[in-house]
């Protein structure tokens, strides 16, 4: 009874943080046609299954089709994701594209694999999404991944740098969000035992064991173990940036910087406590409209 209470506790958590992320980002409107990108790992199993779950209490109307990109890797069980979708019942496609063997293929033994594959099965997603007239692409990204992508961003590129929840794709023709924004990946991960989604292993870039993001994500969790907090505070952090406070001189006017006689309640407190950021604007239930029942509107209300 405990175990059925948890995990119901849990899917009522992961349906208010999507449902948080999608209204404060607004990331699905009135009569979209989302593209769920289905991989075969939990991220993405998870994403479709709580999207399908709001989108019966959704205040607006929307539709999802599920897509896979199938990438001829040795082994890939390709009748398992048709299967499990068709027992769904969500409107889905497979796209078959052998970018296996041009990765493989370009890139020498021995390195990471994962920038051509990224770029490749990009370029096919958002033509894929034109083809079936998406007006959004849903990827599985959650908060872990876009904390892991700001320190890598930090540690290897030399930029402040995240993985935003929303953008226009760099085709200029899609919209790609990410409702699993304010997600940790670990409710994703007990999700996924909940479920018991039939997973697919990446023997891609998954087996890769020198890659610079798996070696950051687990600096994270070593973290969030010994430091309870932390990363709740990073992912924080990422939602009050203070360019006053940074060394972005196209964000803020620096050289033109002068005192001003007047008391700054903004000044000089690089290093002082700041309260936490405020809650997400909420109903009288304490959950985004996203997330509660909703009552329909008939003529005369």
């Amino acid at each position: 009874m405990d175990i059925e209470r948890e995990n119901h506790k849990l899917e009522k958590r992961l349906c208010r943080e999507v449902g948080r992320a999608i209204v404060d980002f607004n990331m699905i409107e009135e009569g979209d046609r989302v593209m769920v990108c289905v991989s075969g790992g939990k991220d993405s199993y998870g994403l479709l299954d709580i999207l399908l779950k709001l989108q019966q209490r959704a205040p607006v109307n929307f539709e999802l089709i599920a897509v896979n990109l199938d990438q001829k890797q040795p082994g890939f069980p390709e009748h398992v994701l048709p299967e499990y979708l068709g027992k769904l019942g969500v409107k889905f496609h497979i796209e078959n594209q052998d970018t296996y063997s041009i990765v493989k293929r370009v890139i020498p033994e021995g390195k990471t694999l994962c920038s051509l594959c990224s770029r490749l099965r990009r370029g096919i997603l958002y033509r894929v999404a034109g083809e079936l007239g998406a007006t959004k692409i849903a990827l599985g990204h959650h908060r872990d991944d876009i904390l892991q992508t700001l320190l890598l961003n930090m540690f290897f590129g030399g930029k402040l740098k995240g993985m935003p929840p929303k953008l226009v794709s760099d085709d200029g023709r899609n919209v790609v969000i990410r409702p699993l924004a304010y997600v940790p990946e670990k409710d994703l991960a007990r999700w996924a035992e909940v479920r018991q989604f039939p997973i697919i292993p990446c023997t891609l870039c998954g087996s890769q064991e020198n890659l610079q993001r798996k070696q950051v994500g687990n600096l994270l969790r070593e973290w969030d173990a010994k430091f309870p907090g932390r990363v709740e505070n990073m992912f924080n952090a990422l939602q009050n940036v203070v360019p006053s406070h940074l060394l972005d001189r196209s964000l803020f006017p620096f050289e033109t910087l002068c005192a001003t006689g007047e008391a700054n309640e903004d000044g000089d407190k690089a290093f002082d406590e700041e309260p936490c950021a405020p809650p997400a604007a909420a109903g009288a239930d304490g959950n985004p409209s996203w997330v509660r029942p909703v009552i329909p509107i008939t003529a005369g209300d």
